[in-house]
């Protein structure tokens, strides 16, 4: 399934697309026979379906070459991936760092898995033994190996996994996305790559227009993906508890006064030591505690081969799946309340997939088939060789069979290695935190990169110490390790259920396989987890309901900050003020032009934001150059320096307004400080500016040599970074007349020309010398961040949930959030502020 998954090459801007078009659309028919004039491939394939009467078919658009492809020639950095071309001993380091943080948790479940599946089904006979061992066999084979390692992992968006990235890798595709701040530009990154269209082409597209409009459809998604990523917070508290608990519960076998309390307070000492090393990042402590989970593995292995030497290798029978019939024809009831901690030998699989930002597909891959699951099918059968001669050792049967002579070192080893598995699911949640920030769905906190070299390594100090007091309140509360793992079981299975969702979608929308591959895919694995997932909510009432409580508390954070932000952004585009209303004010905007640039953040990326107006009437003066500034992330992993700003001129020149959004992806990292950040504007401005007039002037010298009525719009023509001249074979702006729309949209890389155009057009090169020395003389006299603080507020008429989730919710996540210019290292003597209420 890798193989198809992978076939196909992937495509950037420069590549044909394929749409759908309907017949009696003439505007459609005209520019599709305009392709054909310029010599572009076009292909029709008839549609089975008829809507309103109307066929439709698909068509290839033709290449389209864009100013960003030019541009990226100059970016010879712009990878796909950090881990591509490394050396053999950076991999070497990564193989070890792969071990101490995405395998621990899995690593350690043979700490407890038959301890929790023997108390819910006691041992009656050998027979038991190897149905046990047979259920957690294929449950290994099954979840972490066919469906995480063979085929999850390659659902990543651009070396990104989790649920968010996968969410993002689905937004990219389809325009599913509930906030509307989605420019066309945003699509021609150079990392914004697409799939080669499959035979199932039709069926893809059909999806994704039905995802595109419904608003239904949207929401469900988002529901989904909120879910998994509440649930794989919820694993970050439930982890650490687990897996400590059960280590430091060896001591009840080594030292026979220990205390229940006891063991409670060591493992509490050792949580608290956990969390505070976290700040030290995954490359330092990945390192530190790589080579003791080799050892661990190493250990596992060494033991169950003893084991199945001393005791009986008679258990190998268990790959045979006929035991698991006959478990369960034996217990019934039991084996079924069985499955939940039979579930637990597959806990961490999601953290293969949501720590893969840390590490390459590859490593993960390798390291887990060729060393991480041969030392736990080991380890397990060497388990369950002891038990077949010491059936009252269930409880603790782990340290009970590890030889005398090596009790203490495999219990100080066993514990490093749980704290390592703790570790794990901790940093996949900062991983999936992170990922929902940049899109929109979590507050903003602050997040510390803790590798210069790799930037997916994060340490979040919020989430850290708010994960540490949640784990510790459930190791007092619920000392259990049976309620623990059921607790462990809900929130686990609640990611792999809504991963199962979210990449059969991918399989449907974007590797766009055969549909006898996604139905195998989606029935196999998700009927087997709802089968679990049925085991683990029959005991919910034990206790492990505070984790449910908890992953709710977290999907409702989400949504609200995701529907409040929604509705903000809404009304500032339905109040941005119109450009008629700027012209009547004139150039001078109705008030005094004090030199000097101002940039005003603000989160609207189309059109004047309405708090401008009361920036007019609020201050004495406005400053010369007004740059409105907008940080947006887009759903790419990461954006090219070239690429990073979009510029729009508003108004005509005289009035030096600009837009600038500043792009960046989801693992970009924000350290520049201010004045890196204003010097990088202002080149890209100068950049933007030069070429708006290097394609005036061509323009101009292509109106001496043409006929004003040509049948056809002249071609376009692009001035590359080396100097190449580029025909792009469509009109330009300046040939279209609506002046309903008097924007200028172009990037640091991209022409485009002005709606507004210069009437010293013959007096180019001074003009141009002009605006660049007014833009050196405002940034010489300072730079202003005009920060628009806009709030919300529901109407008196409202509905009293909304009310409480706009007025108070809402507002007060807002409140203790972090706000997006904190990013930049700007004094206080910058900035000026003004806050505006908006009622909804």
């Amino acid at each position: 399934m890798a193989d198809e998954i992978n076939r196909g090459t992937s495509v950037d801007s420069t590549e044909s697309r394929w749409v759908f078009q309907d017949d009696d659309d003439d505007s459609d028919l005209e520019n599709f026979d305009a392709d054909l004039r310029f010599g572009r491939q076009a292909a029709v394939v008839d549609s089975d379906e008829e809507e309103d009467n109307a066929e439709q078919r698909l068509i290839r658009t033709g290449p389209r070459v864009d100013s960003f492809d030019v541009e990226a020639l100059e970016v010879p950095g712009a990878h796909r991936s950090d881990y591509e071309d490394i050396s053999v001993g950076k991999k070497i380091v990564l193989a070890i760092q792969t071990l101490g943080v995405v395998f621990g948790d899995v690593g350690t479940s043979p700490l407890y898995t038959f301890s929790v599946m023997f108390r819910k089904a006691p041992i009656n006979g050998n027979e038991d033994i190897l149905g046990a061992l047979s259920l957690v066999l294929y449950t290994l084979i099954l979840i972490p190996l066919l469906k995480y390692v063979l085929v999850v992992l390659w659902a990543n968006d651009d070396g990104e996994g989790g649920t968010f990235a996968l969410y993002s890798l689905i937004c990219r595709h389809a325009k599913v996305s509930l906030l509307p701040n989605q420019l066309p530009s945003d699509a021609r990154i150079s990392s914004f790559r697409l799939k080669v269209p499959s035979p199932e082409l039709e069926r893809s597209l059909k999806i994704k227009e039905r995802l595109e409009n419904s608003l239904t459809l949207k929401k469900i998604l988002l529901i989904l993906v909120l879910t998994g990523t509440s649930m794989v917070i919820a694993n970050g508290v439930v982890t650490p508890a687990m897996s400590v608990l059960s280590s430091v519960g060896g001591l009840k076998v080594g030292v026979d006064a220990i205390e229940k309390d006891e063991v409670v307070m060591i493992s509490v000492t050792c949580l608290i030591i956990l969390f505070s090393v976290q700040k030290y990042g995954t490359s330092k402590v990945g390192l530190a505690v790589g080579p003791a989970l080799f050892l661990w593995f190493c250990s596992l292995a060494s033991i169950g081969i003893y084991n199945l030497v001393k005791y009986d290798n008679s258990v190998l029978r268990a790959f045979n799946p006929i035991h698991i019939y006959y478990f369960f024809k034996r217990n019934s009831t039991k084996a079924w309340y069985s499955l939940g901690g039979c579930l637990l030998s597959a806990t961490g699989s999601e953290a293969m997939f949501a720590d893969l930002c840390h590490f390459s597909v590859r490593s993960v891959q390798l390291s887990f088939v060729f060393l991480v699951l041969p030392c736990l099918l080991l380890g397990y059968l060497g388990q369950a060789a002891y038990l077949m001669e010491n059936h009252a050792d269930a409880g603790q049967v782990f340290f009970s069979s590890v030889p005398s002579g090596a009790f203490w070192p495999v219990f100080f080893i066993a514990n490093v290695a749980a704290l390592i598995a703790s570790r794990a699911m901790t940093t996949a949640t900062f991983s999936c935190i992170k990922q929902s920030t940049a899109l929109g769905c979590f507050p903003r906190l602050k997040i510390i990169h803790t590798s210069r070299k790799f930037m997916g390594q994060i340490y979040i100090p919020v989430i850290n110490w708010f994960l540490l007091g949640l784990s510790l309140v459930l190791v007092c509360t619920i000392s259990s390790i049976d309620e623990i793992g059921n607790a462990y079981g809900i929130a686990e299975l609640g990611v792999m259920m809504m991963t199962t969702i979210l990449v059969t979608l991918v399989m449907l929308l974007i590797w766009q396989l055969h549909i006898i591959i996604v139905l195998s895919f989606v029935v196999v694995f998700l009927g087997l987890e709802l089968t679990f997932f049925s085991s683990v909510l029959w005991s919910v009432t034990d206790g492990s309901w505070i984790i449910l409580v908890f992953a709710i508390i977290m999907f409702l954070i989400m949504y609200i900050w995701n529907y409040g932000s929604n509705l903000k952004y809404e009304t500032e585009v339905k109040r941005k003020l119109s450009t008629d209303l700027m012209r009547e004010l004139g150039c001078n905007l109705g008030t005094i032009r004090a030199p000097g640039i101002g940039l005003l953040y603000n989160e609207l990326v189309k059109g004047i934001p309405a708090i401008f107006g009361h920036f007019l009437t609020t201050l004495p003066a406005i400053h010369s150059m007004i740059i409105f500034v907008s940080i947006k992330y887009v759903p790419v992993p990461m954006v090219p320096q070239s690429e990073r700003f979009l510029f729009r001129r508003v108004c005509p020149k005289s009035y030096h307004i600009f837009r600038c959004i500043a792009r960046y992806g989801y693992k970009d990292v924000r350290k520049e400080n201010h004045q890196t950040f204003e010097q990088l504007l202002i080149e890209s401005l100068e950049k933007f500016i030069r070429r708006e007039a290097q394609e005036r002037s061509l323009e101009s010298d292509g109106d001496d040599d043409s006929d004003s009525e040509d049948e056809y719009p002249r071609s376009r023509v692009l001035i590359g970074p080396n100097g190449s001249v580029y025909s792009l074979g469509v009109p330009l702006l300046a040939d279209y007349k609506d002046t309903s729309n008097p924007v200028l949209e172009a990037s640091t890389s991209e022409v485009i020309s002005s709606v507004f155009p210069d009437p010293s057009v013959c007096d180019a090169e001074q003009s141009l010398e002009s605006e660049l020395s007014f833009i050196h003389k405002a940034k010489e006299c300072g730079v202003v961040y005009l920060l628009g603080h806009g709030d919300i507020r529901a109407r008196k008429d409202s509905w009293f949930i909304k009310k409480l989730v706009i007025n108070y919710f809402y507002a007060f996540l807002r409140k203790n959030c972090r706000r997006g210019i904190t990013t930049l290292s700007v004094p206080h003597s910058n900035l000026m502020q003004v806050s505006m209420t908006y009622m909804v």
